[in-house]
């Protein structure tokens, strides 16, 4: 089904959006920032990619090229406030190191299309070809010396509503922060008036040490490695799809997986045990996790990895604000076992205790414990193991995407492939949350059994 997908769009106009700056002799003519050790340890990490769709039911094409003409403009607006994503990541010959270098004339790449696809076709929560969404997601421009940060793409389903598409450099930001940008020009584009503090980046990285020079040890195991930047396309068994947890079904399996959970630390040995962290977030991992591993082919006896990944920015010390823009995240492993072991009855409760104690750990120690063994480790995992992580958080709100169409009818995280899965917060904000996560097809078929099976019985 990709192929005639894919040939279901038309280009309509490729232009370039600059930010806007004044005239004052106090305006910016260049702004470059170092990248910290948290940038290199994503050096070449694939492309951050989402996805918002937005119903906009309207025939009338100038209120159409009204909307376009205001996105453009609270988009140069905005970018004054991030002129990073309007510059270059850039490691020229003569320079020892990479680093972002933002120059007047620099500026985004703004593509314009218009799809025939139905729009319900990507934002009903039902199973679809991975690749399918490919055509909306737009591409950033890569050479030997400079890539650009952000690219983005609005891709029109005439008469129904309208998908913005944006790509993001992972050496550069975090998801965190590709939220904050997106929510600050949604922002803009609804209400023309300047950011509000939480939206402001905050830029300062002075503070951040690396006593260790893990800036040097992660960029080097990076350009030990010749893999491209960009994640391979999904193959055409590949199928993507989005599930929900509904709140009551997560305080169902709160007491589930606490009830589970205390009856296997009744022993003596285990009266020592940290307490157990049941938050909506560590549930859904184990929940999820354990629903993957059972759906997926392999051994019961193959290797599975999860890996956590924490919001440094309250973590380092000293801390950074919420605000803080660039790569503030770290991964540690959240639970290391067989399949076998988390596929029996109390597994979400084995993995949601396991989740726990290395979350209690690095809040109790601090996330740069032991930072330098733990990337020495990730390169003996094997590659016969099953890994997933998780992408973005509901704690960025993102749902509230507001350019004052109100919220997206969906929002996908097209950079997700079969080694991660996306949380976010549900779109009713009633207290659920969304997963998104791509498998085989005949694999996605035998999670959405589970899923819904297993929940309902708790």
């Amino acid at each position: 089904m990709a192929q005639p997908i894919r040939n279901s769009i038309r280009i309509l106009d490729i232009s370039n959006v600059t930010p806007f700056l004044s005239d004052s002799p106090d305006s910016v003519t260049e702004f470059s920032l170092p990248l910290t050790f948290l940038d290199t340890f994503s050096f070449k990490f694939p492309p951050i990619e989402c996805l918002f769709f937005y119903s906009i039911k309207t025939s009338d094409p100038s209120l159409m090229a009204s909307t376009l003409s205001n996105l453009r403009h609270s988009l140069s607006l905005t970018l004054q406030y991030f002129l990073p994503l309007a510059g270059k990541l850039t490691w020229p010959p003569t320079s020892p190191k990479p680093s972002i270098l933002y120059k007047p004339g620099d500026s985004v790449s703004f593509t314009l299309a218009e799809f025939t696809v139905a729009f319900h076709h990507f934002t009903r929560k039902h199973i679809h070809g991975a690749a399918e969404s490919r055509p909306l997601i737009p591409n950033l421009v890569i050479n030997d010396v400079s890539s650009s940060i952000m690219a983005l793409q609005i891709t029109l389903f005439p008469n129904i509503g309208l998908c913005i598409g944006a790509t993001f450099h992972h050496a550069v930001l975090d998801g965190k922060s590709s939220a904050m940008f997106m929510k600050s020009w949604a922002y803009i584009s609804k209400t023309n008036t300047p950011l509000s503090p939480e939206l402001t980046p905050f830029y300062d990285r002075t503070t951040i040490k690396d006593p260790d020079d893990l800036y040097t040890t992660y960029l080097n195991r990076w350009l030990a490695n010749t893999a491209s930047v960009k994640e391979p396309e999904a193959p055409s068994d590949w199928v993507r799809a989005t599930f929900e947890l509904k709140r009551g079904e997560i305080n169902n399996l709160r007491r589930w997986v606490s009830m589970q959970w205390e009856e296997g630390n009744k022993s003596a040995r285990n009266l020592n045990a940290s307490p157990l962290r049941l938050t909506s977030f560590v549930l859904a991992s184990a929940y999820v996790l354990t629903t993957m591993v059972k759906a997926t082919e392999g051994e019961t006896n193959r290797k599975v990895y999860f890996i956590v990944t924490a919001n440094y920015r309250r973590r380092l010390d000293p801390p950074l604000p919420e605000n803080y823009f660039g790569n503030c995240v770290g991964s540690h492993l959240g639970y290391a076992g067989e399949a076998g072991e988390i596929s029996k009855e109390n597994g979400s409760a084995i993995v949601a205790g396991k989740i726990s104690e290395v979350i209690n750990e690095f809040e109790k120690k601090g996330v740069m414990e032991g930072a330098k063994e733990r990337i020495k480790s990730w390169g003996v995992l094997g590659t016969e193991s099953q890994m997933v992580a998780i992408t973005w958080s509901p704690q960025f709100d993102i749902y509230n995407c507001d350019f004052s169409w109100g919220k997206p009818q969906k929002i996908e995280i097209s950079s997700v492939h079969r080694k991660t899965i996306s949380l976010m917060e549900s779109k009713d904000g009633s207290g659920g949350l969304e997963i998104g996560l791509v498998l085989k097809k005949h694999e996605m078929d035998r999670f959405d059994n589970l899923f819904g099976t297993n929940i309902e019985t708790l």
